[in-house]
């Protein structure tokens, strides 16, 4: 079983990095998919792309179906790779779920972030606009709604090995997310939190995007962007790295002021 520091794929090695910055990938997805994040990160800063059981590094691996036990691998990865070292996370999806409830875990263990980022999901204990996993669809209609949604592998259907394996992982991990019931006593996180919002995401309405607030007692803030569910894949990467990279930075010159002031920012 592959764990800790082997579970994520590493662009580039940083020398005593200013910031450590933990990306989860969304369902079916591997780390990989976000490599281009490196190019537009600041040179100080080592950037982990995880790969979650199934996928990339952890091929070998059978998928997790339990969003607890998802969580708690995933906790003990990061906590493998922290040294003190100023850590962010940031998930889009279900990766949403998984670095928002990691951040609380680690939390929990005395290793907050000091920022967490979450794009393509609803807030906790809402429940999504539309419902993937339908154990009614054939493959065929599956494929079609996620096509609809984006971020899709190329090529799916010239590859049936592959996109069985895909449709394997990601089905699981949809399993997951249905598994997924947050305790509503549960402590809010106290690092800053941003939601990144796109115009026409079918799955994450922008509107929703406010009812993250309560999740955090550190500063909150939104950003919209346009496009749909997979609106930074492609030519929007690089703006929307710099967001990413605008946000960490926000919360970094705001962590020592951020407990005494209580202080909440936010705007579209």
């Amino acid at each position: 079983m592959t764990t800790g520091t082997d579970a994520f794929v590493r662009p580039r090695a940083v020398a005593a990095p200013a910031v450590r910055l933990v990306v989860v990938p969304h369902a079916g997805g591997s780390g990989s998919v976000y490599h281009p994040m490196t190019r537009f990160l600041p040179p100080t800063w080592d950037l982990l792309l995880l790969d979650l059981p199934g996928r990339g590094r952890r091929h070998a691996e059978q998928p997790v179906t339990d969003m607890k036990a998802l969580v708690a691998r995933v906790t003990e990865d990061v906590l493998a790779v922290s040294d003190g070292t100023p850590l962010a996370l940031f998930g889009h999806s279900l990766g949403a779920v998984v670095a928002s409830e990691t951040a609380r875990s680690l939390q929990d263990r005395g290793t907050a972030p000091l920022w967490l980022g979450v794009s393509g999901r609803q807030a906790p204990g809402i429940q999504p606009a539309i419902r993937l996993l339908d154990p009614s669809l054939s493959d065929v209609e599956f494929v079609r709604r996620l096509t609809r949604l984006g971020g899709m592998p190329d090529r799916l259907d010239e590859l049936p090995e592959f996109r069985d394996r895909f449709l394997k992982v990601i089905r699981s991990d949809l399993r997951a997310l249905d598994s997924y019931r947050p305790d509503p006593g549960r402590r809010p996180l106290t690092g800053a939190l941003t939601v990144f919002a796109s115009t026409d995401d079918a799955l994450a309405p922008a509107p929703g995007a406010a009812a993250w607030a309560p999740e955090t007692e550190g500063a909150f803030r939104r950003r919209l962007f346009a496009g749909g569910h997979f609106h930074f894949l492609g030519d929007a990467f690089p703006a929307f790295t710099e967001a990413v990279v605008a946000e960490i930075r926000e919360a970094l010159g705001t962590l020592s002021s951020s407990a005494a002031t209580g202080g909440r920012e936010g705007a579209y």
